[in-house]
């Protein structure tokens, strides 16, 4: 008789619980809720939705540049998200902070379900333990000794691509030729192993499984955010019965990739434990004689102390992520920057005339490739402009205040010169808002103008604290977390674009190539298409040919 009367005072009693708790959060965010920012659009998602999915650039763009340095976005029943683009505040999170602002737990969570326990998947003395052991094998020397395997590798792809183009200029999907060399060029330098001949056009089931990762990562993108809600504890078989259960196709292909993955990551690391094991001769067998980053790490990693010593697991993990994080980061931006280039001819000359005259398709060592001017400014210009990604979160593990370059205007016309960051709010870093700010770059930041690199960065640019790890930008992020490889990446870009520049033109097909935001960004040939690939017309190059 009385269990109606009950079950009104518990949905009031709840009720009113939740309101003051709302209450309760909303005074202690006052600051973020005044800060501007765009509508939410849906109280479930927020502003992900609008926020993270493959053809968002136009709200990203608005978020980035007509909202402030500071931006209120929302997130998970409307919680704020906090968009940060100012120098300022980024120096405290990425450098002064670190130890506060560590990457989200669904982030770290996923990425140890994906590729196990690398450096993605990692925080705090586990991490600057992996880091400190994997630190000289991405050192400029290590780099150096490198570079005759890069150019040997890059020239079997010019001579693969020659013989497509050898009776007249021919529509190539540069994409799926960049993405190959990526592979086989960490496949033989990071893990002493081939993954293609370049002779046959069979797609390797591991770079195929690469390629199709980053716009499934996107799919689930809302899923993986509740991850940190879910069992993970249970043993790993019943994980995976429970995932292979799951009534998601986006989620069973990204299961069926990490599966590909892992087979050939353990398959890998096995024949080189072997080799190991069986002495020198059997590793100077191996491709790479014994140089390849992991023959180094597994050695180094069998001197080190047993506290500083690597699980098994955590070797394979660096394999995965080594792989992952080397492939369509680099193949993808020399795409960009071919497609950039066969839309401006005559950038394209003056590039490929400064790499004639100093002979860099013809093995130039680390330093002469680097001393390229025009070389340098194409590279970080696309990479200023166009980011592998273009955000990045970071949450609090206690409360906080960012210090702010230039104060923010609130909502309420409040002057607000720092931001209280209560623990556990999600922040975004922008990394490609920081590298297209007006206040820094100019009115002209979102151009492509590789000129502003030869002519001189603006003062602004240069007194700013910006705290990326490579030439002002935010692209390769900065700090301890900062992306170990990115002067691997640099030099990979730069051997291939002397080498193709060299030997081919590049001009459009008159096809669409539409990019596509995920944690990489990828070009498709329509917005419907989820296929990766991107078409040019290619032909042979001729001294004294012009490209029209």
């Amino acid at each position: 008789m009385d269990t109606l009367p009950t079950v009104l005072f518990l949905v009031l009693a709840g009720g009113a619980a939740w309101y003051a708790w709302q209450r309760s959060q909303r005074r202690k965010n006052h600051v973020l809720e005044n800060l501007p920012g765009p509508p939410s659009r849906s109280f479930l998602k927020g502003s992900l939705g609008e926020m993270f999915h493959r053809h968002a650039w136009p709200f990203q763009t608005d978020v980035a540049l007509n909202y402030g340095p500071v931006v209120k976005l929302r997130g998970f029943l409307n919680r704020p998200i906090v968009f940060v683009s100012d120098p300022t505040a980024l120096h405290t999170m990425i450098i002064k902070e670190e130890h506060i602002f560590e990457e989200s737990q669904s982030f770290i969570l996923g990425n140890k379900l994906i590729f196990g326990p690398g450096l993605l998947a990692t925080l705090g003395d586990q991490h600057r333990k992996q880091r400190k052991i994997l630190n000289p094998v991405f050192s400029v020397a290590h780099m150096r000794n490198m570079l005759p395997l890069f150019y040997d590798v890059i020239y079997r792809l010019r001579d693969a691509i020659s013989l497509q183009v050898k009776s007249g200029q021919s529509e190539i999907d540069i994409l799926a030729w960049t993405g190959r060399v990526a592979l086989e060029l960490i496949g033989q330098s990071g893990l002493g192993y081939s993954f293609d001949d370049f002779v046959s056009d069979m797609k390797d089931d591991y770079g195929a499984a690469l390629k199709a990762l980053f716009p499934r990562l996107m799919d689930v993108d809302i899923l993986q955010r509740l991850l940190p809600y879910m069992p993970l504890t249970v043993p790993a078989g019943v994980r995976r019965l429970a995932i292979s259960l799951m009534p998601n196709a986006a989620v069973q292909k990204l299961r069926s990739i990490v599966d590909v993955m892992s087979a050939r990551s353990v398959r890998i690391f096995m024949s080189k434990r072997k080799a190991l094991a069986d002495g020198d001769e059997a590793v100077l067998e191996q491709i790479g004689k014994g140089k390849d980053i992991m023959s180094v790490l597994m050695k180094a990693n069998e001197l080190a102390s047993e506290n500083d010593r690597l699980s098994e697991e955590e070797l394979i993990g660096q394999m995965s992520t080594l792989v992952f994080a080397a492939v369509d980061t680099t193949s993808n931006t020399v795409a960009r920057i071919l497609h950039i280039l066969s839309e401006r001819p005559h950038v394209q000359d003056k590039l490929r005339q400064e790499i004639l005259a100093a002979g860099a398709h013809n093995k130039s060592s680390y330093d002469e490739l680097n001393k390229l001017p025009f070389l340098n400014a194409v590279c970080r210009e696309t990479l200023r402009l166009y980011p592998i990604g273009t955000t990045v979160m970071r949450v609090p593990n206690k409360d906080t205040v960012l210090p702010l370059s230039e104060p923010v205007v609130g909502v309420d016309g409040t002057i607000i010169k720092e931001i209280p960051i209560p623990k556990g709010t999600e922040v975004l870093v922008g990394a490609w808002a920081c590298n297209v700010k007006k206040s820094l770059w100019g009115e002209d930041s979102t151009e492509w103008k590789p000129e502003r690199w030869v002519n001189g960065l603006p003062t602004a640019v240069l007194e700013a604290p910006i705290p990326g790890v490579y030439s002002h930008l935010m692209t390769f992020l900065g700090g301890k977390r900062a992306c170990i490889g990115f002067k691997f990446s640099e030099m990979e870009m730069k051997v291939l674009l002397s080498v193709l520049l060299s030997a081919f033109t590049f001009e459009p097909t008159g096809r669409p190539i539409i990019w596509n935001l995920a944690g990489v960004i990828y070009p498709t040939t329509s917005r419907e298409s989820e296929t990766p690939e991107m078409f040019l017309k290619v032909g042979l190059y001729s001294e004294g040919a012009k490209t029209e």
